[in-house]
């Protein structure tokens, strides 16, 4: 990773948030592809060893992302993000939560609002991301459950992919 590019992580347990902003060495058509096509964001997504696959994505507003994490042994463990707004190269907002292959959402797992803010920098592009929780509990669980550190390897990911994407325009 560029050390030179921001990166802050910063938990407001009053507000019941987690904001996260991030900026990426990329064009902001290129790092708005990465978080909008199933193809791109299943290389990205999942924390390694593990790996995004994405069963069904609609990215307009009403549509939804059902996608999988997957262990090296093949394990799955089902999300579902569904847009509620979508302003092209500038935000999105969608509902996301764990569920079943089928996506029925899980309501023994905490369920957030994802607001995502793109913004170009000149040849840079920072992203702000703000997960809102219903309650303090549900920010503290999915911290439990290793969120800053899996969205934080996630993000490597995603430096180097952009990285290839850059260099290999299709």
């Amino acid at each position: 990773m560029n050390n030179k590019l921001l990166f802050d992580f910063s938990v407001n347990k009053e507000n019941k948030t987690i904001h996260v902003k991030r900026e990426f060495d990329a064009t902001l058509d290129l790092v708005w592809k990465a978080w909008t096509t199933a193809e791109i964001l299943d290389q990205w997504w999942a924390p390694k060893p593990w790996e995004a696959e994405t069963k069904t994505m609609d990215f307009r507003p009403g549509g939804f992302w059902h996608y999988a994490m997957v262990s090296p042994e093949g394990e799955k463990h089902w999300s579902k993000a569904s847009y509620i707004s979508i302003v092209k190269e500038k935000s999105f907002t969608a509902k996301d939560g764990f569920c079943d292959e089928n996506g029925t959402m899980d309501p023994t797992f905490p369920q957030n609002l994802w607001e995502n803010n793109f913004s170009a920098k000149e040849d840079k592009t920072q992203i702000d991301v703000i997960l809102t929780f219903d309650t303090l509990t549900d920010l503290e669980k999915i911290m439990e459950m290793g969120f800053k550190e899996g969205f934080t390897m996630s993000l490597q990911n995603l430096d180097e992919l952009l990285l290839t994407l850059k260099n290999n325009p299709k």
